[in-house]
C-alpha cells in the first residue's frame, strides 16, 4: 500500500477556530463545504438525544460535551457561516411507528428551510417500502440508517423493498454500521462490516455512505468500498482529537484513503460534537494527503453524490 506524498502547500495552515474557516476554503479554492452527516431533528427527540450525550461519562466513560448546543436556527447560520450551503437534516428512529412522523417532519423542515436538504430514515417495519417509494417520489436527497441505535440488521428482509427503491433512485445512505462508538456494557448488536456486506451482496447498486469511517474496523470497511463502486466512507469524527483516544486511525489507514480520494466524502456529526467544527477540517488537513485529496473530499466528492440522485 502506497504513502502519502503530496503534502498540502506551506501558505495553507489548518483552521484553529470557526473564523478561520472560510479563509482556509478560500485558499483550497473550494466555494464550501459539502458535508453529508449533520443532524436535526424534531424538538422533542433533540433534547432526548442531548440529554443522552449530558451522560456520556456513564454511556461512554468520557465526557461529550455538546458544542452547538443552540436553537435549530442557530445552527443553521452557523452553518452558513462555515461555507455548508446544503444542510442535511439527518434523523433516525429507534423504535417501530417512528419513521412515518420522522419523515413527514423531515419534509417540513426542508420546505421551510431553502439550504435544507430534506432527508429520511427507514425502519424494519411493516409498511416500510411504500413509505420510502413515497419519499423517493419527492425531491429526496439523503437518508440515515444506525443500526446500533435502532438495533436492525441492515439485509432484514422488511428492507428488502427500501433498499430497491434507493438504489434504483441513487439516493445515498448514511449509514451507521461500525461497532464504535463503543456504549460500555452494550453489545455492538447487529453493527459490523458482516451485515452491510451481506446487504450489499443483494443489492450491490446501492450507494451507501460508511458514517466514522465505519470506525473502528476502519480497514474492514474501506475492504467493502474497493469492491463496490458506489460505496463511500465519510470522515465523520475520525481523526480528532477527541476520537483518537478511543478509535484511533492506524498509520497505515492513511495510505489506504489516499488512494480512495475519490470515495471519501466529508460528514462531521455538527451540532453533537465536543469541539468546533473546524477541528474536523485540521484532523482531515494534518494527515497531510495534499490539497487535491482536500478539495475532493471537502467539497467534489459530497456534491457529486448529491447531484447523480435520480428523480422520479
Amino acid at each position: 500500500m502506497s504513502t502519502p506524498v503530496s503534502q498540502p502547500a506551506g501558505d495553507l495552515r489548518p483552521p484553529r477556530s470557526d473564523e478561520e474557516v472560510s479563509a482556509y476554503l478560500d485558499v483550497l479554492g473550494i466555494p464550501g463545504l459539502a458535508d453529508l452527516h449533520i443532524h436535526f431533528h424534531p424538538e422533542r427527540l433533540t433534547r432526548a438525544i442531548w440529554g443522552y450525550f449530558d451522560k456520556a461519562e456513564e454511556h461512554y466513560g468520557m465526557p461529550w460535551p455538546i458544542h452547538y448546543r443552540t436553537s435549530a436556527e442557530d445552527r443553521l447560520a452557523t452553518l452558513a457561516r462555515l461555507g455548508v450551503h446544503q444542510v442535511p437534516a439527518l434523523t433516525y428512529a429507534h423504535k417501530p411507528g417512528m419513521v412515518a412522523d420522522l419523515n413527514a417532519w423531515c419534509a417540513d423542515f426542508a420546505a421551510a428551510h431553502p439550504q435544507v436538504l430534506r432527508c429520511a430514515t427507514l425502519y424494519p417495519e411493516p409498511g416500510m417500502t411504500e413509505q420510502i417509494r413515497d419519499a423517493v417520489k419527492g425531491d429526496l436527497a439523503l437518508v440515515k440508517v444506525h443500526v446500533t441505535v435502532s438495533n436492525l440488521a441492515p439485509d432484514d428482509d422488511l428492507l428488502g423493498g427500501s433498499w430497491e427503491l434507493l438504489a434504483r433512485a441513487r439516493v445515498p445512505v448514511i449509514i451507521h454500521a461500525g461497532t464504535g462508538p463503543r456504549v460500555q456494557g452494550r453489545d455492538t448488536g447487529k453493527a459490523g462490516p458482516e451485515g452491510v456486506a451481506r446487504l450489499l451482496a443483494t443489492h450491490p447498486d446501492l450507494t451507501l455512505v460508511i458514517a466514522h469511517m465505519g470506525m473502528p474496523e476502519y480497514d474492514e470497511f474501506a475492504d467493502l468500498v474497493e469492491r463496490h463502486p458506489r460505496v463511500h466512507l465519510d470522515t465523520t469524527m475520525v481523526g480528532t482529537d477527541f476520537m483518537e483516544r478511543s478509535a484511533p486511525v492506524p498509520p497505515h489507514f492513511l495510505g489506504r484513503l489516499q488512494e480512495l480520494r475519490s470515495r471519501v466524502v466529508l460528514g462531521s456529526d455538527f451540532p453533537t460534537i465536543p469541539y468546533p467544527y473546524a477541528h474536523q477540517l485540521e484532523a482531515l488537513h494534518r494527515w497531510g494527503l495534499g490539497e487535491e485529496w482536500l478539495r475532493d473530499v471537502l467539497w467534489h466528492n459530497g456534491r457529486r453524490l448529491l447531484a447523480e440522485r435520480v428523480l422520479g
